[in-house]
C-alpha cells in the first residue's frame, strides 16, 4: 500500500473551543423552515481555530459526503498508480485456432469495464490466433468475499432498477445497465437498446397516453426481465408513456451473469468467434495463463468521477477495493491475501478505521456501510469529517483530492447552487441528499482568501424539497462572507 506521512494524533477539537452560536442567515432559515436547530450539526475550521462548532461531535447521518471518507483513504491506502484489472486466462491448449479449454474471465475491479473494452479484449484473444473457444466461459468474480453482495438485498427504495442504486461487484461491465431509447406516436411504440446483448430483447407493455411528455415517468412501472425456457431473454416494460414522445432511460434489471454472457457472445459474434460451452461462475485455476488484459484508469481520475457526480457505484468500488487490493507499480493492482471466513467489508472497514485512529480522529459513533453515503445506517459526526478534511489537506494527494470535488456554481453536484456567492468558482464541496438528510462538506475560502474546512448535515424530516439544502448553502455563504478582508489587488509582475 502507499505509505501515508507519519501524523502525531492529536485532538481535533478541544472542549473549550466549542462553540454554538449559528449565524444569523442560517438561523433564520432554520425558524423559516420550520427545522430545528438541533437537527442541524455544523462544524468550520479556519486552520486549527474553530470558527463555529454546533452538535459537532453528533454522528449524523451523512448521505454522499461519506464518499469523501472512501476516496481519500483510497488515495492514501492505495496510492495514485493504482489501477483495477480485467483480465482473460485458460489453461487450455490452442490447437488449429480452437482453445480446446474454458477461458476465464476474470474481475479485478475495473472501474471502467465496458463493451467497448471487451471487445478490445477479445480481438487480442482473436489475433493471438483464436477463433473457436471450445469449452465455457467462466466468470470469476471471487475477488470480493461476498462475489454477489447484490443478491438477496432488498431494494434501497422504490427505484431498484435505476443506475445509483446499482450494487458492484469486481466484475461489472457496463454497471450492469442498458440503455433504452423509447420513441412514440400516436398509435405505437418503438425501442431501441444499448448495448446489443445476445439472446436479450426488449419489448412493450406499455399503455400510451394522452399525457405531457416532460412528465413521462409518472407513468413508469418497474421493468421486468422475463427469462424463458430457451435462455432467452424479454426485458418487459410497463406502464403508460406519452403519444408523440421521445425518451431515454437505462435500467438495471437483467441478471448480471445474464448480461455478461450476452455481451460476450455478441462482441465475440461480431469478431467472427464462436463460444461452443456456457457460461458459468467460477475461479480461475491455478495454471491458467493471461491471454489478454484491461487496466483502468489510475486511482485520481476514478477518485474525480466518483466524487464530482457522486457515483454511488464507483464509491462502492474503492471502498471494498480498499479490503481486497494492494497497489501494484507494475501491474497496477495485486490482491491482498486471504483471510478466510473474513468478508471484503469488515476488511475495507477496518482499513478506514485505523487511517483515523493514526490521524487522531476517533471513530467511535462511525458507521461505514458500503462507503457511498446511499445507506440508512452510515454515520459520522462533523468533528469525524472536520478531521478527515484537515488530513485531506496534508496529505500528499491534496491536489488530487481536492480536484476530485464540485466547484461551487461551476461543475458536479454544485453547478446550479450558489451563484452569486462569494463562494461561487472558488469553495470546493461535497454534496449529500437522502429522504431527511442534506450534508455538505469540502472547503471554503473566506473573504482573506484562508481557506476553512466546513461541514453542514441536516438530519430532519423537513429537509426535503430545498428546505435542508437553504440552510446549509446559507452556511456556506455565511463563511464565504466572513474573514479578514481581502488584500488589495498587486499589479501584474508581468503584462
Amino acid at each position: 500500500m502507499a505509505q501515508a506521512p507519519q501524523v502525531t494524533p492529536q485532538p481535533l477539537v478541544s472542549a473549550a473551543q466549542r462553540t454554538g452560536n449559528l449565524p444569523q442567515p442560517v438561523t433564520a432559515l432554520l425558524a423559516a423552515n420550520g427545522i430545528a436547530p438541533a437537527s442541524l450539526s455544523v462544524l468550520v475550521l479556519r486552520g486549527d481555530q474553530v470558527v463555529l462548532a454546533h452538535g459537532a461531535e453528533r454522528p449524523m447521518q451523512p448521505a454522499s459526503t461519506m464518499k469523501l471518507v472512501t476516496t481519500l483513504v483510497s488515495l492514501e491506502q492505495l496510492g495514485p498508480v493504482f489501477r483495477g484489472r480485467t483480465e482473460l486466462l485458460s489453461n487450455g491448449e490452442v490447437k488449429n485456432g480452437v482453445l480446446k479449454g474454458d477461458l476465464v474471465l476474470r474481475g479485478g475491479a475495473d472501474a471502467d469495464l465496458s463493451g467497448e473494452v471487451l471487445e478490445n479484449m477479445l480481438r487480442a484473444l482473436e489475433l493471438s490466433g483464436i477463433k473457436r473457444i471450445e469449452g465455457n466461459l467462466v466468470l470469476d468474480r471471487s475477488l470480493f468475499n461476498p462475489a454477489r453482495q447484490d443478491l438477496g438485498v432488498p431494494p434501497f427504495d422504490e427505484s431498484p432498477e435505476a443506475y445509483y442504486n446499482v450494487i458492484p461487484d469486481a466484475l461489472l461491465a457496463n454497471k450492469n445497465m442498458l440503455q433504452i431509447d423509447m420513441r412514440s406516436t400516436s398509435k405505437s411504440m418503438q425501442l431501441d437498446m444499448q448495448p446489443e446483448l445476445e439472446g436479450v430483447r426488449v419489448v412493450s407493455e406499455m399503455t400510451l397516453i394522452d399525457a405531457d411528455c416532460a412528465r413521462w415517468e409518472d407513468g413508469w412501472k418497474l421493468p421486468e426481465a422475463v427469462k424463458g425456457a430457451d435462455g432467452r431473454i424479454k426485458v418487459v416494460l410497463r406502464g403508460t408513456f406519452p403519444k408523440n414522445c421521445a425518451k431515454t432511460n437505462s435500467i438495471n434489471v437483467v441478471d448480471r451473469d445474464d448480461y455478461l454472457d450476452g455481451l460476450f457472445r455478441m462482441k465475440w459474434k461480431q469478431l467472427g468467434g464462436k463460444l461452443d460451452g456456457k457460461t458459468l461462475a467460477g475461479i480461475v485455476p491455478p495454471d491458467a495463463r493471461l491471454l489478454a488484459l484491461h487496466t483502468a484508469r489510475a486511482l485520481p481520475e476514478v477518485v474525480r468521477d466518483t466524487n464530482k457526480p457522486s457515483d454511488n457505484a464507483l464509491a462502492r468500488t474503492l471502498f471494498l477495493s480498499l479490503g481486497a487490493l494492494e497497489a501494484d507499480p507494475v501491474l497496477g493492482s495485486r490482491p491482498l491475501p486471504l483471510v478466510p471466513g473474513q468478508s471484503t467489508y469488515t476488511r475495507a472497514d477496518q482499513v478506514v478505521r485505523n487511517w483515523m485512529r493514526a490521524r487522531g480522529i476517533d471513530d467511535s459513533g462511525f458507521v461505514i456501510e458500503n462507503g457511498s453515503g446511499l445507506s440508512r445506517i452510515e454515520r459520522i459526526s462533523p468533528l469525524q469529517m472536520g478531521g478527515l478534511l484537515q488530513a485531506g489537506l496534508r496529505s500528499n494527494w491534496a491536489p488530487e483530492f481536492q480536484a476530485s470535488m464540485p466547484i461551487v456554481a461551476i461543475d458536479g453536484t454544485m453547478r446550479r447552487r450558489l451563484h452569486g456567492s462569494p463562494a461561487a468558482g472558488r469553495a470546493r464541496l461535497k454534496t449529500g441528499t437522502l429522504r431527511n438528510v442534506v450534508a455538505v462538506a469540502g472547503y471554503v475560502p473566506d473573504a482573506g482568501g484562508v481557506q476553512n474546512v466546513v461541514v453542514a448535515m441536516v438530519n430532519d424530516e423537513r429537509a426535503g424539497e430545498g428546505r435542508g439544502r437553504a440552510v446549509v448553502d446559507a452556511l456556506v455563504d455565511w463563511v464565504a462572507r466572513s474573514g479578514a478582508q481581502p488584500a488589495p489587488a498587486v499589479a501584474p509582475v508581468l503584462r
